[in-house]
């Protein structure tokens, strides 16, 4: 109270005095006028030296001397903190480095699998819980026992907001996962994942990179990423997809090997491409007829190249040429980019001129394609679609793959080299992709999955082939399986339990039941009954998804597959014969 009572005491005096500087000075120029006679507006202006009375003034009281003090001190104190701030925290930040990695960049997948696999992450106390394939599940079981459930398996993940600490080769290191909103309409947000490392040497930041890529890559080998656009033109993951062996892919010869190593060439030749000037793309036009494969080979190429999948779907609702370029601009450089059924995304823009339908093959069984445009809401165009794939923006690296059943009715324009470089044409099934078929689908069983025989050795066959019939692929053949295969291909008989369950009526089913395994086969048997059905399997006529779907539904029955291909093959044919005659 007395501090304040002191403070406007002075404020009073300073106040006082100031008017009484001010009456004085006023008086001073009233004088001057009336010893001059002359008026206030006349005169001369005086020299602007009335500052000195009032410095000298505030200077005179004590309070302000000694708050000018007070200042400078304050100032020079701050200064001095702020300055050793500076210094203190450009020295402690010389002894750390520190690294961000965003989520849309592939490093930040890199990190993540690499926290998940490091064996001190399992003793943290805020985590998020991951059960994706490629993460190591790092959380042991209760029982310190290996899972045999075939469940997925847990691992443990920063948690959004969280900070975390782990030692890495004798280095001490501080983890935080932060995830910020995104401007705009829904749920997006932005994730990084910030990391300071204790050290004063770069070379520990490249080694825990490396270290993270091996541990990517070591999760991807059996799997390659499959990615499609969302409505904000951004590339997003869909799923995970196990790689599929090349030898699995069932074509004629040569076809196969074409694609692959001529994809090999043009990924071991980006020096070359840059020498000459050349933009290092490559488009491969698959065409041919449906359930030939084409997708397929696709699958199985981008495992064998280690290359993710990235699907552009032209008739996405939304879609138009500036998102487009947007997509293709934004892939990476080692990546494969799909477009599937290029002559049905766009039926009315893909074409300059009305391309007549080309002339199917004889008694194909494929679904006739709609004579009707297929109306979407996609405003994608033809001069949209060629400057994406080739413009100025249009990414480097990547490799393209479109897929068609209409050849002919493309432009020219989007089938010329620059674009698609390769066309190759994939044709109905031959005997000779009958033959190899028929042999890999009745290969031997896994060591690791047991017989059918030792799986339910007390099996009767009533259970083993109830009676009823199975519809393949929608066709009037009826395939009966109340009969077992031979005495060869049942499992032996045990007398029933019960006389009621004997008497009980078999349940009749539409459809493939996925239960048993074929008998084991010598190599001589499973060529002999490949041969006899490849012989009845005519060139040209049907698709391997047919034939395919034929020996799905004689899972367990090489010896019926290839004995009664004949006759289901007649019924298709004329089953497909009639619906043709009907719709013309």
């Amino acid at each position: 109270m007395y501090r304040e009572y002191r403070i406007r005491r002075l404020l009073w005096t300073s106040s006082e005095q100031l008017l009484q500087l001010a009456a004085s000075n006023t008086s001073s120029l009233n004088a001057s006028v009336i010893t001059n006679g002359t008026s206030p507006h006349l005169t001369e202006p005086a020299p602007l030296n009335g500052f000195g009375p009032l410095i000298s003034f505030f200077l005179s009281i004590s309070a302000l001397r000694d708050w000018a003090k007070l200042l400078i001190i304050g100032s020079f104190f701050e200064t001095c903190r702020r300055l050793l701030a500076t210094v203190w925290s450009s020295t402690i930040d010389s002894f750390f480095l520190s690294a961000s990695f965003e989520d849309h960049d592939d490093s930040y997948k890199w990190m993540m699998i690499w926290l998940s696999k490091q064996p001190s992450w399992k003793n943290v106390r805020n985590v998020n819980i991951s059960t994706g394939e490629r993460f190591s599940g790092n959380v042991p079981n209760s029982e310190g026992e290996p899972d045999s459930s075939g469940m997925p398996k847990v691992s443990y993940l920063p948690a959004l907001s969280g900070s975390y600490t782990l030692w890495y080769k004798y280095r001490w290191m501080r983890i935080t996962r932060v995830s910020e909103p995104i401007p705009g309409w829904g749920p997006n947000h932005r994730d990084s994942l910030n990391i300071s490392i204790f050290t004063r040497n770069h070379d520990i930041l490249n080694t825990i990179l490396q270290d993270a890529k091996k541990a990517y890559q070591d999760a991807q080998g059996s799997s390659i990423t499959v990615y499609v656009s969302d409505s904000s033109n951004s590339w997003r993951e869909l799923a995970t997809r196990r790689k599929r062996p090349l030898d699995s892919i069932i074509l004629d010869p040569g076809i196969r090997e074409l694609v692959v190593e001529d994809a090999q060439d043009f990924l071991a030749s980006k020096g070359w491409y840059a020498e000459r000037g050349i933009p290092f793309r490559r488009g491969y036009l698959l065409y041919g007829a449906p359930g030939s494969g084409k997708t397929s080979l696709i699958h199985s190429i981008a495992g064998e190249l280690e290359l993710d999948v990235f699907i552009i779907s032209l008739s996405r609702s939304g879609l138009d040429d500036t998102g487009l370029s947007e997509l293709i601009s934004d892939l990476p450089e080692r990546c494969i980019a799909l477009m599937e059924d290029i002559d049905a995304a766009l039926h009315n823009s893909l074409s300059r001129e009305d391309a007549p339908t080309p002339p199917s093959q004889t008694a194909e069984l494929i679904p006739s394609s709609p004579r009707t445009p297929t109306h979407t809401t996609s405003r994608v165009s033809l001069s949209g679609l060629l400057n994406a794939l080739d413009g100025i923006g249009a990414q480097e690296g990547r490799i393209l793959f479109a897929t068609t059943n209409k050849y002919s009715s493309l432009d020219p324009a989007l089938c010329r080299p620059g674009r698609m470089d390769l066309h190759v044409e994939f044709k109905l099934a031959s005997r000779y992709q009958a033959d190899e078929l028929f042999k890999r689908f009745y290969l031997p069983s896994s060591p690791k999955t047991p017989a059918y025989d030792d799986q339910e050795p007390k099996s009767n066959p009533a259970q083993s082939h109830p009676t009823g019939s199975i519809r393949d692929g929608g066709s009037t053949n009826l395939i009966d399986l109340g009969a077992p295969d031979d005495t060869a291909d049942s499992p032996p008989s045990s007398p029933p339990a019960c006389s009621e369950k004997s008497e009980r009526a078999a349940p009749t089913y539409t459809g493939t039941r996925h239960r048993g395994h074929a008998p084991k086969l010598s190599s001589d048997q499973l060529s002999a009954l490949a041969a006899q059905f490849a012989s009845a399997i005519p060139e040209r006529e049907v698709s391997m998804a047919v034939l395919q779907g034929y020996l799905m539904s004689q899972k367990s029955r090489p010896r019926e597959a290839a004995r009664e291909v004949s006759a289901w093959l007649q019924k298709e044919l004329a089953t497909k014969k009639a619906q043709n005659d009907t719709k013309s």
